[in-house]
């Protein structure tokens, strides 16, 4: 295992301890949910994790955090959102996040719910066929061609 694999498990180990107190779904999204399923050789920045709002506000305080205000400026925009700085890859949390197209604004939401064990206990992320289809969703490069590479797990 690479150190940058060594210190992504960490970060999922932290969030699934941190996670067994909320109470309503939640998942893992972006490129970490991405390496759940079994890309590989993706780099992974951060942890994207998408709440209901009283669980996200739960999550950012049981891992150190303040929510902060999204100043909804850009392409995508949280009714909550907190960044935590303290665990080995930083954490994004959300709620209710919606992603701009043109002047347009359209929710981005999950339906299905994918369990992967981790040493800590559970993350769940949305099944691959659905990861692609919020790839298609946000629409830029970076997410079309990540949303060719999930295809591959798929064949």
């Amino acid at each position: 295992m690479t150190e940058a694999e060594d210190v992504l498990d960490a970060t999922f180990d932290i969030l699934a301890s941190a996670a067994t107190e909320l109470q309503d779904p939640w998942w893992v999204f972006g490129g970490a949910a991405m390496v759940l399923a079994g890309l590989e050789e993706l780099h992974t920045p951060d942890v994207d994790v998408m709440a209901s709002p009283r669980d996200a506000r739960r999550l950012i305080a049981a891992l150190g955090g303040q929510p902060v205000e999204d100043p909804s400026e850009g392409m995508f925009r949280s009714q909550v959102f907190g960044q935590i700085l303290t665990t080995p890859i930083p954490i994004d949390v959300m709620a209710e996040m919606e992603v701009r197209s043109g002047a347009e604004w359209s929710p981005v939401s999950f339906q299905t719910r994918v369990p992967v064990a981790t040493e800590a206990g559970v993350i769940h992320i949305p099944s691959v066929a659905e990861q692609i289809e919020i790839c298609r969703q946000f629409g830029r490069p970076k997410d079309l061609q990540r949303a060719e590479r999930l295809e591959t797990l798929l064949r």
